[in-house]
């Protein structure tokens, strides 16, 4: 099934087949009552809303959730101790009512895009501690500039309290009023896990972003260097660069590896060529002492017995399962999507994820190529110690959420 954006609607620019972003190439603003609808609300809990677009009543009255929408909205906010207007300001992805035939329609990826400057501006202006997105349209508007792969609709974002470092503020997707609506008689659960959401989404107005120091990355040029920095006791997180993503075919390679010790500081070298020279890698991988971490640790076990011939000791925490254990909705259990919902990091892969790629599992992709150019080598690193960094922080988080949860582990 495919998503409800796909990859080309999420790659937006400027100018969209030569069009250029603005009202004036929009054109909404010339058919309706109340065109560029104005922010309303007194915003004394600095929550924003963004909805889809004006309905009919809103463009009528020119402010937003005037209609039946908006009323079940108010209904939910009160019940949760939020007044929709009083402590809120209420925008909406497209400032302009999208009509057809004089109803009502959905706005089109192209009138989002040339209304998210504004959107986007008056984030920044408000500076709120909450942004709640509610339904499809409000996600495009601003995860569409953040998150670089397909967005695939609510089902996938809703419940998340994404913690955003360039607006310091909570971004959390959530149900269209419009679509519970729609949901009450035949889903009336859809409702409960809204309210739900919301509930979650507000507990964030009393907690503050996390702050992370920036990895400290440490190329290591001599493995042996190894048998110093990790001791017995230890636990760390590790993760493989490898020449595909099953280690069974000939020519297969474990090209470099990351080892990280803390939330804060990762070791990362090129894996060597000849087996005895891994040996130091090896005696760590053997230690039952060292407690191991990694994402899908699968991957890590079986390149380790088929090129290194080791089976791996030691295992404490998959945090591609627990993610999975944590929420079970399909497309989420991803470390890039995990890192960027939980981390607000955006996708770190960009400059060597083409290499990485091979048309079938057993195939050899081009990250040797890579390796060879000065340049390419240094991304190619980087992004393998922060694979193990970004892992680490995850799983201290995960495992903090069982505590909380009383989950076994």
């Amino acid at each position: 099934m495919t998503g409800f954006f796909s990859k080309k609607e999420t790659q937006s620019n400027d100018r969209p087949e030569g069009k250029l972003l603005t009202c004036y190439s929009c054109g909404l603003y010339k058919d309706c009552i109340t065109p560029k609808m104005q922010p309303y609300g007194n915003f004394d809990k600095r929550i924003i809303n963004i909805g889809e677009a004006p309905g009919t009543v809103d463009d009528q009255e020119g402010k937003p959730w005037q209609g039946k929408t908006g009323r079940l909205l108010q209904r939910i906010y009160e019940r949760l101790g939020v007044d929709l207007f009083e402590d809120c300001v209420n925008i909406n992805a497209v400032s302009c009512r999208p009509m057809k035939n004089g109803k009502n329609r959905l706005p089109s990826n192209v009138e989002i895009e040339c209304c998210r400057k504004s959107v986007l501006s008056l984030i920044k202006l408000y500076k709120p501690k909450l942004v709640v997105l509610l339904g499809n349209a409000a996600i495009y508007s601003v995860l569409g500039t953040r998150w670089k792969g397909s967005l695939n609709g609510v089902n996938e974002w809703r419940g998340f309290a994404i913690p955003d470092l360039e607006f310091n503020t909570w971004i959390c997707p959530v149900f269209h009023p419009s679509f519970v609506e729609r949901s009450l008689e035949d889903q009336p659960v859809t409702q409960i896990v809204w309210g739900q959401d919301l509930q979650n989404a507000f507990y964030k107005l009393n907690e503050k972003l996390s702050v992370y120091n920036k990895p400290e990355i440490t190329f290591l040029e001599d493995i042996s260097m190894l048998d110093s920095l990790i001791k017995t006791g230890q636990t760390i997180s590790f993760d493989y660069e490898t020449t595909g993503i099953k280690p069974h075919a000939k020519g297969h390679k474990i090209v470099c590896c990351s080892i990280a010790v803390s939330e804060d500081k990762v070791y990362v070298f090129e894996m060597p060529g000849k087996i005895e020279l891994c040996k130091p890698f090896i005696n760590i991988l053997k230690d039952k002492n060292i407690r191991k971490m990694a994402h899908n640790c699968k991957f890590e076990e079986n390149w380790s017995y088929e090129i290194l011939g080791t089976r791996v000791r030691g295992w404490l925490w998959d945090s591609m399962l627990a993610a999975h254990i944590l929420d079970n909705r399909a497309g989420i259990t991803g470390l890039k999507f995990q890192t960027f919902v939980n981390f607000g990091i955006q996708d770190y892969s960009v400059g060597v994820k083409s290499y990485l790629e091979a048309e079938n599992s057993n195939d050899i992709n081009k990250v040797e190529t890579l390796m060879q150019v000065k340049k390419g080598k240094q991304e190619l690193m980087e992004y393998c110690a922060l694979d193990s960094i970004y892992q680490y922080r995850l799983a201290v988080k995960q495992i903090k959420e069982f505590e909380i949860r009383n989950l076994p582990f």
